[in-house]
């Protein structure tokens, strides 16, 4: 029994509890027959540079098209003196190498959950390695995946003390995840903001060559680009990838081939920017003004969280090979190129990178820019759905349709009602500001924190996982911190000024995934809490008017042991229950997947006799909603092949753990009897396990004279006729109220918002693709 399940049983352990232990124990013997490993997928060279390729097409394009928008936001009042050109251009360089490509590219991007990317896959990764969650469903056999690794460490390590300090305090654990929340949050403020500035950015250039142009028209152009672009989204980031791929490809080519043509031709001497003196000179020279102008040059690296969150369409291989030989040294020529422009320019600084192009490629360079900034909202709208389909099904997030797009990665995927409520507020972020300056603000704000987040994240990831050193952590956390604490002091300035439309946007989802969280984890506790011992259903006989008519009952739960109340609950009102019943519990666990040879666990509950069973179905955040199609048939066949695996191993000297469960039940009886306080409730007890299996042959449909005969009956015939005879799906419709004395601001949360989300999120019955005929919803009200 799982830890959190166990605490507040222990206490008082009688005999029944001996009992219960007897008939319904964990099922280590399940988890440990199962030995086959699983592998990650090795890639080819040639599959290496394809998808390397295709990379670029979806994670890049936001850091790809930042160099048409950064120089404007940086000097939005205009440029006094050209070395401040110099002076950014060597912010920008130095910004480069050290978020994205050291930072990210080398070190970040290692700490990925088996190719998942992401804040949450960061959290999967912790939560593995100390117990930080706030459902404690988890259960030592979950410990032997093949996919759950986790590292050892020694009691006195720094490793060990960090691990006993974070799972010391509740506080603690739900400061980690509210963490994980706002990072997360951000992100989707990203999906919002990056096809805003980007497509307007783009649009812009019309302007340039039809100076007398309305700026609506510009706006009415950027939000039909968005419409298409949206409108898209449903046939997937593979074959979107392929289409963008070569226009992304081009578009590096050509900022890079034109950043090497303006170095040339207007001035050389910005290759001095290399040196960081010029950084130095940069704020000395212009006070408070250089200051609040990195809120624009962080515009340069936007985009790196969703390579980071990216991870799940490619491995990370193919993204460090794109970004070093391709992404990289473009951007470098493209910015330095501008920088050379604007030296000898310094009045076309509000549409600079329009402006520094050659007029023969001028429309052709729009048309690629326009694509490319096409390609950098599929970015970010991509992280969008990976990160929430990671929320999903860890239980921060309600329950949303998920399409995967591809067969081949299965990281690649489709959210429909993410993907209008997107387009939606990103029309209205577009319209609304009418400004990319604004927006500008708006975007290095959410950029900006969901870089500080995953910093936190990683400096335990490094001492928990890693097992880094801790001067090795410190030196990480520290430079880190310090160029993000840099750049977040100066877009603070900027919140008045567009800022405040990510922290608007964060915080209406924080709020949202928080409370589908608490409702998680209080129905869990109610599950838990008012489960029914093992000793209630050893108790159900003829005296209570139960009978067993044909067919196989799903009871799904929660729980991994015990039984659940909406079980009691059902057949109190209706006291009847199936031929064979089995309680089905899906578990989502902190890992990418779970192989599908160890995805179920079953065992038998009580004697054979029952024919009551328990099936714990396992899946990884990758796998969710993969099960749709199949999920019934794969139980019946590992049930099937357990019963299998039982007959044969019955007998067996050696194999302790294969030994009948009437056996179990006999010494479960000599244990009892040696118990002198509780000899009379033992003798009720004892007869009621001798009534019952008579009674239970005869409300099957088997006479009287057929129990002595029943031992001999194949039990998978058995419960093939009982599958063929029909099988219904009973679910538990758990409605979660606020008590009459409960704070206000918690009865809004519980009796409105998390009521609201409950009714308009998918119902269990669709992702278990249950058909309406065989669903039987049993209802309870439970009061936090």
């Amino acid at each position: 029994m799982a830890s959190g399940e166990e605490s507040g049983e222990n206490g008082t352990k009688g005999s029944m509890w001996d009992l219960e232990q007897k008939l319904d124990q964990p099922m280590d013997e399940e988890a440990g027959r199962i030995k086959n490993m699983y592998r990650e997928k090795k890639f080819s060279a040639i599959l290496l540079l394809r998808l390397a390729f295709q990379s670029l097409g979806v994670v890049y394009g936001d850091l790809g098209t930042s160099p048409l928008y950064v120089f404007y936001n940086t000097f939005p009042d205009g440029i006094n003196d050209t070395e401040e050109v110099i002076g950014a251009l060597s912010l920008i360089i130095y910004s480069l190498t050290l978020i994205p490509l050291l930072k990210y590219v080398f070190i970040v991007c290692r700490a990925n959950d088996n190719g998942q990317g992401g804040t949450f896959a960061l959290y999967s990764l912790l939560r593995r390695h100390a117990k930080v969650e706030t459902v404690p469903n988890q259960h030592r056999t979950d410990e032997e995946l093949t996919t759950y690794s986790r590292s050892i460490f020694h009691e006195n390590s720094f490793a060990a003390k960090t691990k006993k300090w974070l799972e010391a305090n509740a506080f603690r654990k739900n400061s980690l995840l509210m963490l994980v929340l706002v990072g997360t949050c951000m992100v989707i403020g990203d999906g919002i903001l990056t096809p805003a500035i980007s497509v307007l950015s783009a649009s812009g250039g019309i302007k340039v060559d039809h100076p007398k142009m309305s700026n609506d028209v510009v706006v009415i152009v950027a939000v039909i680009i968005l419409v298409g672009l949206f409108s898209m989204q449903h046939y997937g980031t593979d074959k979107v990838g392929f289409i963008f791929a070569p226009i992304v490809l081009l578009w590096f080519i050509l900022i890079g081939g034109i950043g090497m043509f303006n170095i040339l031709k207007y001035d050389r001497r910005v290759v001095r920017a290399i040196s960081p003196v010029y950084i130095y000179q940069y704020f000395r020279r212009g006070g408070k003004r250089s200051w609040t102008s990195l809120g624009g040059i962080m515009l340069s690296i936007t985009g790196t969280e969703a390579l980071f969150a990216d991870l799940a369409h490619f491995p990370v291989s193919a993204i460090q090979l794109a970004f070093t030989v391709v992404v990289f040294p473009c951007l470098l020529l493209a910015y330095s190129g501008q920088a050379a422009y604007l030296m000898k320019n310094k009045e076309h600084v509000h549409d600079a990178f329009y402006r520094s192009i050659p007029d023969t490629i001028y429309w052709p360079m729009f048309i690629v820019a326009t694509l490319a900034a096409i390609v950098a909202s599929q970015a970010t709208i991509s992280a969008t759905f990976s990160i929430i389909k990671q929320a999903l099904a860890l239980g921060c997030f309600p329950r949303v349709k998920v399409v995967h797009t591809s067969k081949k990665f299965l990281g690649q995927i489709y959210i429909p009602d993410i993907n209008w409520i997107l387009m939606l507020l990103c029309i209205a972020v577009t319209a609304g500001f009418q400004n990319q300056s604004q927006i500008g603000n708006a975007y290095g704000t959410a950029v900006v924190i969901v870089m500080l987040a995953t910093t936190f994240l990683m400096t335990l990831i490094m001492l928990l996982v890693w097992r880094c050193h801790w001067i090795i952590v410190l030196i990480f956390t520290v430079l880190s911190l310090l160029v993000e604490c840099t750049y977040f002091s100066a877009v603070l300035f900027k919140v008045d000024q567009g800022g405040w439309v990510p922290l608007v946007i964060a915080a209406a989802f924080l709020v949202v995934m928080y409370i589908w969280h608490y409702g998680t984890v209080k129905r869990y506790e109610f599950e838990m809490h008012s489960k029914v011992s093992l000793g209630w259903i050893l108790g159900l006989g003829p005296s209570l008017g139960l009978v067993r008519v044909p067919g196989v009952g799903l009871v799904y739960t929660e729980l991994a042991s015990g039984v659940p109340r909406i079980f009691s609950h059902f057949i109190t009102n209706l006291p009847a229950i199936h031929s064979v019943v089995v309680f089905v519990c899906v578990k989502y666990l902190p890992v990418y997947t779970v192989p599908e040879d160890e995805r179920f666990l079953v065992k038998r509950i009580g004697p054979k006799n029952f024919h009551m069973f328990r099936c714990v179905a396992r899946y990884g955040y990758k796998d969710l909603h993969k099960k749709d199609d199949d999920f019934e048939k794969k139980l019946f066949d590992n049930l099937f092949m357990f019963v299998r695996l039982e007959s044969m191993m019955e007998g067996c000297s050696d194999s302790e753990e294969y030994s009948l469960y009437g056996q179990q039940t006999q010494q479960s009886r000599d244990m009892l009897l040696e118990d002198k306080t509780n000899m009379s409730y033992v003798d009720s007890t004892i007869s009621t396990i001798d009534s019952i299996v008579p009674a239970n042959a005869n409300h099957t449909g088997m006479s009287s004279g057929q129990v002595s005969s029943q031992t001999e009956v194949d039990e998978t015939e058995f419960l093939n006729a009982c599958r063929d005879a029909g099988v219904v799906h009973i679910l538990g419709n758990t409605v979660i109220r606020a008590r009459r004395d409960a704070r206000f601001h918690k009865k809004i949360a519980i009796d409105y918002i998390y009521a609201f989300l409950r009714k308009i999120c998918r119902e269990n019955s669709v992702i278990f693709n249950v058909p309406h005929e065989s669903l039987l919803n049993v209802g309870q009200i439970f009061y936090v």
